[in-house]
This record gives structure tokens, sequence and C-alpha cells, in this order.
């Protein structure tokens, strides 16, 4: 990351310092900028909580001996300039070409399809015992920890305590920080293995604490979870959950599409969705010119477009939405969608990416606030681009006739800058 007129260790020495001069007052001062105490005392006024969740005091004491905040993280509320923030997640600051790259793709399918037969056994059982498609599973794996091969390095009772400190979320990591001292007190993780995301998630297919508990699967009956080194567990883990958000054996996540007839990317979103025999009817046929399947007409799913006009567009189904809940972004979803498609033997896109610029966040939120102010139904203001972003910019776009793009482009900006200018 390079700033205007900073050279990069410039800049990397500048954020060093920012965050610990932070890192100071969120430790031992009284309260910071915005009124927060210094991280001992909300330590410390913690604890009831804790204690009140049945965590024992030499639990506490032991997983919080010596710790500071971690003020390096993504998504916390802090006092610094925008600009000294740290990088957002990939997700949501990568356009979707570079998000879903065709090369990482070939290379961990590849991958995928050696361990398909290596593992063979438990995938079956994944099969049969949890009721969800191998290839998923395996591509959930691959996309997580690339099958193994990525060691998150963070101290998840570090990240989960600063989340829970000075996070945008605090509820959510409170919650998960309870749940992280319990797999601690239970023996289930040990403190040094607790290694993970700049979230909190760990194992081969990275879990938040409490999933540990709603959906670890000891799959391999050894008497013992262990999601960091057994993969049967860790694939019957990640196949429980993808279960219990919906997940349909047999079913695709998505079907690559063309648009045509009475459909652009402007009817994009689950607020629009309908039969895939409905869908046929206006006019989208398959991008690989085969007819839908009969068994698929009567099914629900809703356009997808990652890139609007600018890219592949999809009929997402109900597996779209179990991967969604697994990784609440679009981009997340197609490329462990279309990972799993290529482990199974599948091919590549046949409509090619556009390079499209990414605005910065606050450019991207600015467009959201405008439309809201012109009765868009946008309810989060965020400056991350969604289904229902990329619907409302289309939509937008059909009512002022530009182009219909379903993408926020400095083009629709400006346009709506002119507007509130115009007083429109």
């Amino acid at each position: 990351m390079r700033a205007s007129g900073m050279t990069g260790w410039y800049l990397a020495a500048a954020m060093a310092i920012a965050a610990g001069l932070l890192l100071a007052v969120a430790s031992t001062g009284p309260a910071n900028a915005q009124g927060r105490p210094s991280f001992r005392v909300w330590l410390e006024s913690f604890w009831p909580e804790a204690q009140g969740a049945g965590i024992t005091r030499a639990t506490f004491d032991r997983a919080f001996d010596g710790l500071t905040p971690d003020l390096s993280l993504p998504d916390l509320v802090l006092a610094e300039k925008p600009e000294m923030r740290p990088p957002a997640q990939a997700e949501f600051s990568r356009t979707p070409e570079q998000y879903i790259n065709r090369e990482q793709i070939m290379r961990l399918a590849r991958q995928g399809r050696e361990l398909a037969e290596r593992h063979k056994a438990i995938l079956d059982r994944v099969e049969a015992e949890i009721g969800v498609d191998r290839a998923i599973v395996l591509a959930i794996w691959g996309r997580e920890t690339a099958f193994g091969g990525h060691r998150p390095r963070h101290d998840v009772i570090r990240v989960l305590v600063t989340q829970a400190y000075a996070g945008r979320r605090q509820d959510l990591f409170r919650t998960e920080l309870i749940h992280a001292l319990r797999l601690l007190q239970d023996g289930i993780v040990e403190r040094d293995a607790m290694r993970g995301s700049w979230a909190g998630a760990m194992g081969l297919t990275q879990f938040m604490p409490s999933e540990f508990y709603g959906s670890g699967v000891d799959l391999d009956h050894d008497g013992k979870l262990d999601l960091f080194g057994s993969t049967a567990d860790a694939l019957g883990s990640a196949g429980k959950q993808l279960k219990q958000k919906g997940w349909v054996k047999g079913l695709p996540w998505g079907i690559e599409v063309n648009l045509g007839g009475k459909v652009d990317c402007a009817q994009e979103g689950p607020a629009n969705s309908r039969t895939i025999g409905e869908w046929a009817k206006l006019g989208i046929t398959r991008a690989d010119g085969k007819p839908f399947a009969r068994a698929l007409l009567e099914h629900q799913a809703y356009l997808m477009s990652p890139a609007g006009a600018f890219g592949p567009s999809f009929l997402a189904t109900e597996n779209f939405k179990a991967i969604r809940a697994y990784n609440m972004s679009d981009l997340y979803a197609v490329f462990v969608g279309h990972l799993s498609d290529r482990i199974a033997g599948g091919s590549d896109f046949k409509t090619p990416w556009h390079q499209v610029r990414q605005l910065p966040d606050h450019e991207i939120a600015e467009i959201q606030e405008q439309l809201k102010r012109r009765g868009a139904a946008i309810d989060k203001i965020d400056g991350k681009i969604g289904s229902n972003t990329r619907w409302q910019i289309g939509q937008y776009e059909r009512s002022v006739r530009l182009k219909v793009g379903c993408w926020p482009r400095q083009e629709v900006l400006e346009h709506l800058r002119r507007g509130v200018a115009d007083g429109r």
C-alpha cells in the first residue's frame, strides 16, 4: 500500500508509530478519544460477564496474561485519520476479477482433485452422514487455508478481545470471546494453538469459537473434536455448517447465464427471486448453451452479477445463500462455488471479467447515501458492494437513462453529485 508522497517503508513506519501511540493510550490511559476506558479497566469490567458464563478466574487470567490490544486489525473504531487505518477485507477491497483469480482457482482445483482421491473415504462419509456434496467442502478448505498450507498468524484471544474492546461489532465479539474462553477451559483447544484470522476464525476450515460448539463434528470418531489436525473433523464440520445453513445436496450453487429478453443486471438480488423456469421465460439462457435441466425449473433463484454488467452473471440458488452465510460476501461465495465446480471437473466461466475500477469505500458509501436520499431501498451505508447496492445503482441508471452497468462507477457518482448541486 502506498500514499501520495510516501515511500512504502515510510508509510509502514508511520502506521507502526500511530498504532504504538494508540496502544499506549488504550492500555494505560484513563480513556481514549472515544471516551472508552483503558484496556485493563475494560478487561476487568468484562470479568463478571465471563464469570456468569461459567468461566473460572484461572482460565480468565491465563488467557489474558500480558495481553495488549492489537490496534492494527481491520474493522476497529479508532481516532486516527482514515488513511492510517488498516486495509479492508479482500472481499470488499478487490475487484471481482482480482478476487476470483483464475490462476489461483486453477491451482487450488488441481490440489482439490488430488485431495479428493486421497480422502475419498472421508468425503464418502461427509456425503452419506452429513448430506453435503464433497466438492463444496473441499472448496471451502481450499479457500480458507489453501488446504492447510496457510497458517494464520493471529493470536485468536488477542484478536477477539481487541474486537470486543474497540471493534465495530463489539457485542458479536464479546460472545465469541466467551466461547473462546470456554474452548480453553474445556480443553478443546490449547492456548498456544489458538492461531487464526484477523476476525478470530481458526482451524483448517476457519471456524469461529461459537461454531466449534454449534457445528463441530467428530467425524473420525476418536473422541475429540480437532479442527486443526483432523481432515475428517474439519470437512465434516464444514459440511454440517453448510447443512445447517440450508445446503441442498445435488443442487448447483449457481448457473452462469446470458442476460437477454426482458432481463438486465438491474434485476439483481434476492428481492427479485423467481423460479429458474420463470427466468428462462424472461429470456435468460445458460452461458454454455445447454438447456436448463428440467429438475431445476421449479427451484427458486435470483440474479447475481458480482461485477454488474462487466462480468459473468449467475442464477444463484439456495446453495449460494448457504455458502454466503459461511462468509457474508458475494465474491467469497462465487469463488468457493466456482472452485467446487472446477474440482468436480467443470470449466472456466464463459463470460470474461472486464477491468473495473474499485472506488474508495467512502465514495461507494456516498453513492449509497445519495441513492437512499432518492428513495432507494438501502438500509446500510457501509461502502461495501453487494447485490442490493448493484441493484439500486442499476435502477437509478435506468431512471436517468445512463448506460445500465450496476456498478459503483465514477460516472454514477458524478451524476448523483450534479443532481445534488442542481437541487434534485
